[in-house]
Parts: structure tokens; C-alpha cells; sequence
């Protein structure tokens, strides 16, 4: 897991191909003007996610994991609170690997919480569970998906 502020983004295009292009779509001036839903730049290979929803509580917070994409989880009104946890000790699925949805949650608890401010990010590799959208009142955020 990594988290820094958007405009350091730039900073870790080395460790992906396609993180640049990334770092390109994330440079918009209009990403608050975006509508919900799904965003392609570069079609199954690298695309957002825009939402407006309502943050949950802790207790309702689930670590969920991905085997082809990483995430960069971008909060453009904030803060969210992101759980995680190493993929290889959680121990707990609650259902199979959707291979679809490239999705598998977990009831295990994360290990740490950390606070993502407007403006943030923090990347998941597939080796990272998380437990996002965890948050008082509403939250707008990107979330990158990145072929991996």
C-alpha cells in the first residue's frame, strides 16, 4: 500500500507501464465535474470509477481484494478512512473470488486504518486487502483500476 498527495502521483509512474497514463487522466482540471460510473482511458487495461456515495461505519467496513487490477484510490471529498491487512493472512473469505468482478471479500479485521484527505491517494497492489469507503457523511473519490 502506498499513500501520498495527488500531485506526488507523478513520483511513482515508474512502478507500472501504465501508471503514466494514470498520472495523465488524474492531471485533468475537471475530475470534480466527472460523472459516477465507469471511465474508460484505455479500455479493460486501465479505467476509473467515479462515485458519490455514502460513507459507512467501521463495523460495516469489508477488506476486498483483486487479482488483476491495482487500485489507486484517488478522495476528492473526504476524508475516508481505508482499512488494510496483507493479502496472504487474511483467513477469513466470505465468498469464492469473483473472477468477473475481479472481487473476493473477507470478514477479517484489517491490521491498520489510515486516514486518506481530500486530495490523497493510496495505491493497492493485489498483495493489499482493503476495507474502503469507510467515512462520515458522503465521499467523492476515483478509483484507477490498473491492469496488472
Amino acid at each position: 500500500m502506498i499513500l501520498d498527495d495527488l500531485p506526488q502521483l507523478i513520483n511513482y509512474a515508474a512502478l507500472h507501464p501504465r501508471f503514466a497514463d494514470a498520472v495523465c487522466f488524474l492531471a485533468r482540471p475537471d475530475l470534480s465535474e466527472l460523472p459516477d460510473g465507469r471511465l474508460d482511458i484505455s479500455g479493460e487495461t486501465l479505467y476509473a470509477v467515479v462515485m458519490r456515495a455514502a460513507g459507512r461505519p467501521v463495523d460495516q467496513a469489508a477488506l476486498e481484494v483483486h487479482n488483476r487490477y491495482i487500485d489507486i484510490q484517488v478522495v476528492l471529498t473526504g476524508p475516508e478512512t481505508m482499512g488494510w491487512k496483507p493479502r496472504g493472512t487474511c483467513q477469513e473469505p466470505s465468498a469464492p473470488y469473483d473472477a468477473e468482478k475481479d472481487l473476493q471479500f473477507f470478514d477479517d479485521r484489517p491490521d491498520s486504518w489510515v486516514q486518506v484527505n481530500t486530495g490523497q491517494f493510496a495505491i493497492f497492489y493485489p498483495a493489499d486487502a482493503h476495507a474502503p469507503m469507510v467515512a462520515e457523511g458522503r465521499l467523492h473519490k476515483i478509483v484507477i483500476k490498473v491492469a496488472c
